[in-house]
């Protein structure tokens, strides 16, 4: 009975040993998240305020696990009733040192865990008076509009890959986040940050990048059907870079698309909710440029709407990609050039389950 009972404890022990090897095996990065102990390592200031606390509390947890698991394991073998033992130990009740114990060093523990706590959050909740960049964050069923207002720029996400949010490295970065719709929650795994983004509430939060860097982020929130669509990336460049990005991308915004001939076809398109076009056919002439009047039908402060059309030989890959986007009441006009005879499928990339079908003859 005593072999058995040693050679369970050294299985269990061993099985223990072996899920902290394979966990410890297990390399996290920000572009690469990976099950570890630890997050990927933080790419902000504020971040990196957060990771330290996570790494303290942790420690402190594994301590207290090795000790009480340690006591009820030398317990279980030490004292385990032996052959011929018919009579009870000598019973201990109450014990001064103990009791001192147990009493202050939980409440140590928990006082230095409040006064860390309270330093982080204040760490992470600091806001700079004038930043230098304010990015206005919107969500929607199901994808995101990256607004940088000052510098007059707009992106909306294309397809599962979502948008992209450039941002320069060693500056105060403030966010406002909004909702169109329901509940969201904006999630980069890199800012070690989340922060829901909730309707008829505006919530605001400053990072600080310190390292340059592509990075996936995500709505952590689930908001409907489309909810694991809801991608974006995090590109973090130098200042200088930002610079050269935001007028490269200024001067592409002032960008005249080249006229349509004399007398080409002009199709008309609307949308008044989220799940369909209003025309779920259009018919174009084969080589020929034809426009796409777009009207986004839907109430001030709906959600925007775009036009764009499939290839045939791949349902991922796009032939034509509207810009710009037609927000709530506006009326957009797409150029879209020649196409070879066929049948064809355009969506609203901003809602990818609005879908119809375009024939060319």
């Amino acid at each position: 009975m005593r072999r058995a009972a040693i050679a369970w404890t050294r299985s269990l022990l061993a099985l223990a040993v072996l899920a902290l090897v394979v966990g410890a095996c297990a390399e996290a990065t920000p572009g690469n998240q990976v099950p570890n102990f630890f997050p990927a390592p933080a790419i902000t200031d504020q971040g990196q305020a957060s990771e330290s606390l996570y790494a303290f509390i942790f420690w402190i947890a594994v301590a207290i696990f090795v000790l009480v698991e340690g006591l009820i394991i030398f317990a279980v073998l030490r004292y385990r009733r032996r052959k011929g033992d018919d009579e009870l130990p000598v019973q201990t009740h109450g014990s001064m040192g103990f009791e001192l114990a147990w009493t202050i060093v939980p409440f140590i523990i928990v006082v230095a865990l409040f006064i860390l706590s309270e330093n982080t959050q204040q760490k992470v909740d600091a806001s700079t008076p004038n930043p230098p960049l304010t990015v206005d964050v919107t969500g929607f069923q199901w994808q995101w509009t990256f607004d940088y207002k000052a510098q007059g720029l707009s992106f909306t996400g294309q397809g599962t890959d979502g948008p992209t949010m450039v941002l320069p490295v060693g500056e105060d970065v403030h966010f406002r986040l909004h909702s169109n719709d329901v509940i969201h929650s904006f999630y980069v795994p890199g800012f070690f940050f989340k922060k829901d983004v909730v309707p008829g509430r505006t919530n605001e939060f400053d990072l600080t990048l310190d390292q340059t860097g592509t990075y996936t982020g995500q709505c952590a929130e689930f908001c409907g059907l489309g909810h694991a669509d809801m991608r974006f990336t995090v590109q973090a460049v130098s200042p200088a870079d930002f610079s050269a990005w935001v007028a490269k991308e200024q001067e592409a915004a002032k960008a005249t698309p080249s006229p349509l001939p004399s007398g080409a076809q002009s199709l008309t398109l609307s949308a008044s909710n989220t799940t369909a076009f209003d025309e779920s056919t259009l018919s174009a002439t084969a080589g020929q440029p034809f426009a796409v009047v777009f009207t986004n039908n839907e109430a001030a402060g709906g959600p925007p709407h775009d036009f764009a059309i499939k290839d045939p030989a791949g349902s991922s890959n796009l032939l034509f990609t509207g810009q710009p986007l037609a927000q709530a009441g506006q009326t957009v006009t797409y150029s879209v050039p020649a196409l070879a005879a066929g049948t064809y499928t355009f969506i609203c990339i901003v809602h990818p389950n609005m879908t119809g079908t375009l024939t060319v003859k």
